[in-house]
């Protein structure tokens, strides 16, 4: 059974993490490479910078983010496919991201983006 998760990167890295992909255009600041345990660096399928700036987090804002970036990821059918190779590839995939914010960010988007293309 394959399995994807959302998690903060500032959280300890753990073995059921599984794959560990960050899913941020901007590397997240104080955290080191070492202490990120990355298994893969997903920029391309980021929110823009145009739209990240735009939103800012503001959960007011969340409805018409959530919309405006599946319109980016269904526009970036490439990097979106290629994420869905690494589901296939790994038992568990995490998506992980830096916002404070645990439900309105990026990853939650993408996670609920790839779970309706890949069949979780």
């Amino acid at each position: 059974m394959k399995t994807l998760k959302v998690k903060r990167i500032y959280l300890p890295a753990a073995k059921h993490d599984g794959f560990r992909v960050l899913v941020d255009r901007l590397w997240p600041r104080g955290l080191s490479k070492k202490k990120a345990v990355l298994d893969h660096w997903a920029r391309e399928v980021a929110p823009s910078t145009t739209l990240r700036k735009w939103f800012g987090h503001d959960p007011k804002r969340w409805p018409e983010f959530k919309r405006r970036y599946a319109a980016e990821l269904r526009a970036n059918r490439p990097a979106v496919k290629e994420r869905r190779a690494i589901l296939k590839a790994h038992a568990t995939v995490t998506l992980l991201f830096g916002a404070h914010d645990k439900e309105h960010n990026q990853a939650v988007v993408l996670a609920t983006h790839l779970r309706r293309g890949s069949r979780l």
